[in-house]
Formats: structure tokens, sequence, C-alpha cells
């Protein structure tokens, strides 16, 4: 019997007992109460701050429902160690419909989890879960009405290029703006600072994991890979009603819609994708808040090329912007992992070699160790690293121009070009091609079209 198995046979019950709220009076303090029968409790909490929006009754109840279902998406972080078939529910009700949505997220987030654990069998929303309802009181939230005028956007920055370009293309919106950030580290705080946003326009939210996740990974059960964008989809939402702001204005773009894994729906993206982020629409307004806060993604329409290109125009961000999630901690670009390869490789198209080497203190194309993170990113027989990254399309592209650029100025081709096959036929209409790209799967408001349209031209 391999491990997954096993804990499924050894710990069949995972419940969402309930959660607490306490006004602390700058904040809110929100604690969630999970427990895998006969192994271990888990007490994970959010320190929301407050905003400048009055908390009456009809918000209160807003609000806690709002944060019950982000109880339902911390779950996964939790639920995942030991892969309980049945996840008993008794801290809110939830109707077939809502349980089916929560089903959907759990599969298609946890595509990645599965295919890196080897259990890619069990990626079916009714073998792996059953939900059971046990809500004594049964009562159904209902979407409600807010009855207070919202205005703004609330932007998330997560210290890299894209939300560095939504930024900029909102500038003139800056009076209305806040930046929100979880957890704050140095290159997302510096980010919004060199937009010209202080602490006033900066909310930050705290999440706090309970530690005993991390125990339970080093004694050898399940880890790895959650869909942290919806954590950021219904915690934004609850900041956005805090705040009273209208828009909740992301920044992910339409590469992050294609997958992984050739040949399946495994996407290290998902809660990034299209799919996704038109299901957190519905679901809000279904089941929260009919008329509450737009949750979108600004940069939908466009590439990773098109915000690359964007980006630098910008280069006040060159030395602060990271997008390194091993160097994360540290705030710094281990120049080790695909993550650095791909950002790497999309500026290297734009920028010269003085410029980059303000970014990186190493040429990594020059990497050879690099190699199979490489092929995984350029080569289609090979599968896309589980990272957020772009297409291998523009990806190709990118290489396409360094490699024209190289051989125009007569330099010599790093290591891990040498075999590389450039494509050269109609270079420069594949790069017009490129810069006129436009999704018409979005869900922009029109102001929002004009204004990046006019920013990416």
């Amino acid at each position: 019997m391999d491990k997954f198995e096993k804990f499924r046979q050894d710990y069949p019950v995972f419940e969402y007992t309930s959660y607490d709220i306490e006004d602390k009076g700058d904040k809110i303090e929100v604690v969630y109460n999970f427990n895998i029968q006969g192994l271990t409790e888990f007490h994970p909490r959010w320190e929301f701050p407050k905003g400048k929006c009055s908390i009456n009754d009809n918000i209160k109840k807003l609000l806690n429902n709002a944060i019950f279902n982000l109880g339902m998406v911390e779950v996964v972080s939790y639920l995942k160690a030991t892969c309980s078939p049945k996840l008993i529910v008794k801290a809110g009700y939830l109707n077939d419909n809502q349980i089916n949505w929560f089903k959907k997220l759990y599969i298609n987030g946890l595509g990645e989890f599965f295919y890196t654990n080897n259990i890619v069998k069990e990626m079916n929303a009714q073998t792996f879960l059953d939900i059971e309802v046990q809500n004594m009181q049964k009562e159904e939230y209902k979407s409600m009405d807010l009855d207070i005028l919202l205005k703004g956007n609330l932007i998330p920055v997560g210290g890299g290029k894209d939300s560095a370009v939504t930024l900029e293309v909102l500038m003139d919106d800056k009076t209305d703006n806040t930046c929100y950030i979880v957890n704050p580290r140095c290159a997302s705080s510096e980010c919004a600072k060199v937009a010209g946003y202080m602490d006033d326009n900066i909310y930050s939210p705290r999440r706090y994991l309970d530690s005993k996740i991390i125990e339970l990974n080093k004694k050898g059960f399940l880890n790895g890979h959650t869909p942290f964008s919806a954590i950021l989809a219904f915690s934004s939402y609850i900041s956005a009603i805090l705040l009273g702001k209208k828009y909740i204005v992301l920044s992910n773009e339409d590469s992050a819609n294609e997958s992984n894994v050739k040949g399946t729906n495994i996407n290290h993206q998902y809660s990034k994708s299209i799919e996704f982020e038109n299901d957190f629409r519905e679901y809000v307004k279904e089941y929260i808040c009919k008329n509450g806060p737009e949750y979108f993604s600004l940069l939908r329409p466009i590439s990773e090329w098109q915000i690359v290109r964007a980006f630098i125009k910008n280069p006040k961000y060159f030395s602060i912007f990271k997008s390194c999630n091993v160097g994360s901690k540290t705030d710094i670009w281990c120049e080790n992992c695909p993550k650095c390869l791909y950002v790497y490789i999309m500026l290297y198209a734009f920028l010269d070699k003085e410029d980059m080497d303000k970014i990186f203190k190493t040429n990594m194309l020059e990497n050879i160790n690099l190699k199979d993170i490489f092929n995984g990113l350029v080569y289609p027989d090979y599968d896309k690293p589980f990272e957020c990254v772009g297409t291998k399309a523009e990806i190709n592209l990118s290489l396409d121009i360094i490699m024209n650029k190289l051989k125009t100025k007569s330099e010599k081709i790093p290591k891990l070009l040498e075999k590389y096959n450039e494509n050269n036929i109609d270079l420069e209409k594949r790069i017009e091609n490129a810069k006129n790209n436009w999704n018409t799967i979005n869900n922009l408001p029109e102001k929002f079209k004009n204004k990046l349209k006019r920013y990416i031209i």
C-alpha cells in the first residue's frame, strides 16, 4: 500500500469545525479550527487591519459569510497532508452547488500536487473527496446587497513585474488606489513605494499557517502546491469590503491559462486562470454579495511577452522587483530555478547586457546545469516547469530575438543556446503580431480596457 492510500485509510475524516472572529479594535482576527480525526488539530489565523468602512450589522453578516468561505480554501493546505476522503463541514452551510464548486477548485487547484506525488489516478472530483455538511442550523447563507458606496481599486502587489505594470497602468487613479500585500516582503513593499504609494495606501493583512503542518511534512506526510491565488481571491474580497473598494484588480495574464503537462489540464497557475476568475466572480455574486467588489485581472487580455515589453519602460523597478519563489524569504534571485531562468530570457529579449547586469549577478544562459529547466521552458516534448511562467511560444519568440541580437552584434552564443535552432522566418512580423495580441475573453470594465490599450502601445 502506497503512502497516499495508507493516509486515506488511517485518517478518513477531516473536519472544518468552526472559526472565531474577534474585533481587536484596530484589526479583525480570524482563527480557523480544523481537525484530522485521530491525528491533530490545526488553528491557522488571519489578521485584517480595519479600514475606513463603518462595520454595520449588514456588513458583519457579509464578512462572516466571506470569512467562512475563505476557510473552505484554507482547508486545502491541511487536508493535503493526509488526503482524507471525507471533509465534514460544521462551521457553516453549503448547498450542493457550493459543494461542487469547492470540489472543482480542490481538484484543479491540486493538479500539480497530484502529479508530483504520483496520484494522478485520483484526480476526480467525485472519488477524491466527499464533502458532508453537518451544520446543525442548516442556515443557508444568502447573497446580500451591500448598503455602502464602493469606490476605487484594491491592487494585489506581489513584488514582480506583472503587478508593477498594473500599478503603472493605473497611475492616474492613484488617489483612489490601495495596494494589497499579504505578509509583506521587501520586494512587494518597495515596488508599491517606488510606484508612489506610502503606508497609508498599502493594506497588509497577515496570514499565519499553523506550524503543525510543517511538522507533519517533516514526518513524511504529503506535501505540495496548493491554489494560493484562490486564498488571495477570498481574502482580497474581504479586504475590499473593509476598505470600501469597488474593484479588485489583479495582474494575471493570458499566458496563465496554459497547462504544464502536455495532454492534460494540470496547470500550476489554475487559480490565476480565466476559468477560476469566472467561477469566482459567479460564486461571490450568487452566495456572498450581489453588488460587492468586482474581481478581475487587468492584464488578462495580454501575454507575458507584452507585459515584459511594458515593464521595461520603468527602469525604476529593475533593482527591486523579485519573482523568484526560492529566494523570496531573502529577496534575491536564486538564479538556479525555472522562474529565474524564465524571467532572464524574457528580459534579455528587450534589454542590453548592461541593464541585465543590474538585475542578475550572472548570465544564466551560460549555466549548462540549467539545461533540463531550459528544455522544459522551450521545447514541446518536455513538460513545462511548475512555476508561474509564460507559454512556450512566447519564450521561443524571446529566444529568437536574443539570437538575432547576438548574431547582429557578433557576440558569443551562450552555452544554453548553442544547440537552439532559432526561427528567423518572419521574425519582424511575429514580433508585430505579439505586440498587437489582445485576448477578448476577459472581464475588464471598458474604462480599464482603454487604460491598458493606451499603455501597451
